[in-house]
């Protein structure tokens, strides 16, 4: 039988559902995007629709499909990646209510949903052995929290759910009906031991979970497969929805970041080499290393979450690309500058990009446009190194300037923060057995050049930009080429689909004295918001 040689990737990121078709070359033919629902509400409250978010996938493969003047049966193979959003589902695939709408449709609670946060100190408090293997740390973004939280808060919603799922577990299994959970979504945010293969019961009876240890865990998964691995074929009712053939192969998924990792470290030397940085709303990194590593404030280490046989360091940035957008948006000449960049066809974003490197020759020299302005971009807590969801922003420097230029100012300094926050986890890393010598860029908010240039200068290492435009995509397009068996591994597949394009290299002499000027004031800003 004759492999097709075309794989679908689909990414579910926080905002909207993609699908991408790509041959064996890691050429991507076609694509198609849909918004999906967000709902907040107080208390830090985020929720999505599970059965939403379906119907914004289904009408994107269908669209990429059209664009690629594709038939069904030309597609040898799926692959998925998705938020890390826990998925409640009742009797028969049933969605529940996980919060205070009552409203069923609302059964997923999004990552940056932080209404954990007290369940997540209170594990960590206790300091559970699983817990060397998130930093020491629980974070609120992680699944053991937010069950608990439903198990205290919404009882008779836990008591009646008859699965949680991980996001991209969730998605495999609407498309092929298996119950098998992927390696990566398990181990990085439920405490699944993957180098031990078990769950550790003791941890769920500290925490007050021990009722899905005495179930034998079958609510939150018994077959542990690692990302890439066949689980089985689409449904008849799945192949419909989606305008495809049933039977498709289906591969374990990847949590979103964690496919943008697959997209991109194999484009340029060794895996273990790069750090994969995923910079869309939120940021995360992703460092390979072969012995396992234990840093302080960073997830990890993790075995099999990303590459099979390597063990896998995550950090990242609670708020990356929204923290540039809350940024801007405190500035009173935003209404106008988002006024004139649509004019120019232009997101805002983009605009202000293009008018930083109006002001200079080169694109590091626009570092000097944030001259005595400095931004500590921890909006939404810091995530790494220091592992504190209560960490906030710190804007330092500001005067009465209204003008767009002091808008533009604000953005370079914020773009910067972000950089200086990456540089401290790369730093942190090293310190600990997982150093890099290169990062590898991939997620919406990273496509600009100028902020791949700042973001060099502003962490000392090289940004490598790959050939693909959507390396997210591509990684769950990976994951679909070994479901099909179209490559032996993951390395293979990776060698054969990713390729580098560009290198940003950083500043040195004046402008890289000027960064590490910014960067002691970054440190000493942020320091002293947190012990404020």
């Amino acid at each position: 039988m004759t492999i097709a040689q075309h794989f679908l990737g689909i990414d579910v990121g926080t905002g909207s559902a993609r699908a991408g078709i790509f041959n064996a070359a890691g050429e991507m033919l076609a694509s198609a995007k849909r918004d999906i629902a967000i709902f907040h509400e107080p208390g830090e409250i985020v929720e999505q629709s599970s059965n939403d978010i379906w119907r914004a996938i289904c009408a994107s493969v269908r669209e990429a499909l059209r664009v690629a003047k594709m038939q069904a049966g030309d597609i040898g193979g799926i692959g998925v990646d998705a938020t890390c959003s826990l998925v409640v589902l009742g009797q028969g695939g049933a969605p529940l209510p996980v919060g205070p709408s009552e409203d069923p449709e609302r059964n997923v609670i999004v990552w940056m949903d932080h209404r954990a946060i007290d369940q997540a100190r209170r594990i960590t408090s206790q300091g559970h052995d699983v817990l060397r293997y998130v930093g020491g740390t629980i974070s609120p973004e992680m699944e053991t929290p937010k069950l608990l939280w439903l198990k205290e808060h919404r009882p008779q919603v836990f008591d009646a759910a008859e699965n949680f799922f991980d996001l991209a577990d969730y998605l495999t299994w609407r498309m092929s009906g298996s119950l098998s959970r992927s390696s990566c979504t398990v181990t990085c945010k439920w405490t699944y031991i993957a180098h031990e293969r078990r769950w550790d019961p003791t941890y769920f009876h500290a925490i007050g979970l021990g009722d899905l240890a005495e179930e034998g865990f079958r609510r939150i998964g018994t077959d542990i497969v690692a990302p890439g691995t066949r689980i089985g074929g689409l449904t008849p009712e799945a192949a419909k929805d989606l305008g495809l053939i049933p039977g498709t192969p289906i591969a374990a998924g990847l949590i979103d970041a964690h496919a943008g990792g697959v997209g991109t470290v194999g484009a340029i030397g060794r895996p273990e080499e790069n750090m994969a940085y995923v910079f869309g709303t939120s940021s995360c990194t992703m460092t390979t290393t072969g012995d396992p590593a234990f840093v302080p404030g960073v997830w990890g280490p993790y075995y099999d979450a990303m590459l099979s046989g390597l063990w896998l360091n995550e950090g990242g940035q609670s708020a990356a690309g929204a923290a540039i957008d809350c940024l801007v948006a405190l500035h009173p000449a935003t209404i106008e500058s988002r006024q004139r960049a649509a004019v120019l066809g232009l997101p805002l974003l983009s605009y202000l990009s293009r008018s930083a490197r109006q002001q200079y020759d080169l694109a590091s020299e626009t570092v000097l446009l944030a001259d005595g302005l400095h931004v500590v971009p921890e909006f939404l807590g810091n995530r790494a190194p220091f592992a504190d969801p209560d960490a906030r922003a710190v804007i330092a420097g500001l005067g009465m300037d209204q003008s767009e230029l002091s808008l533009v100012a604000l953005y370079v300094a914020g773009l910067t923060g972000i950089g200086y926050g990456l540089r401290q986890i790369i730093e942190t890393q090293a310190r600990h057995g997982a150093p890099v010598q290169r990062v590898v860029i991939s997620g919406g908010a990273g496509q600009d050049e100028l902020v791949r240039q700042l973001l060099a200068d502003a962490c000392g290492l090289p940004v490598i930009a790959t050939e693909a435009d959507e390396p997210v995509l591509l990684g769950a397009a990976i994951l679909g080429a070994l479901a099909a068996d179209a490559y032996t591994t993951m390395t293979d597949a990776m060698a054969a689909m990713t390729r580098s394009s560009r290198a940003f290299q950083p500043a040195v002499g004046a402008i890289g004295d000027v960064h590490e000027r910014r960067y002691r004031v970054f440190t000493a800003l942020q320091a002293a918001a947190r012990r404020s």
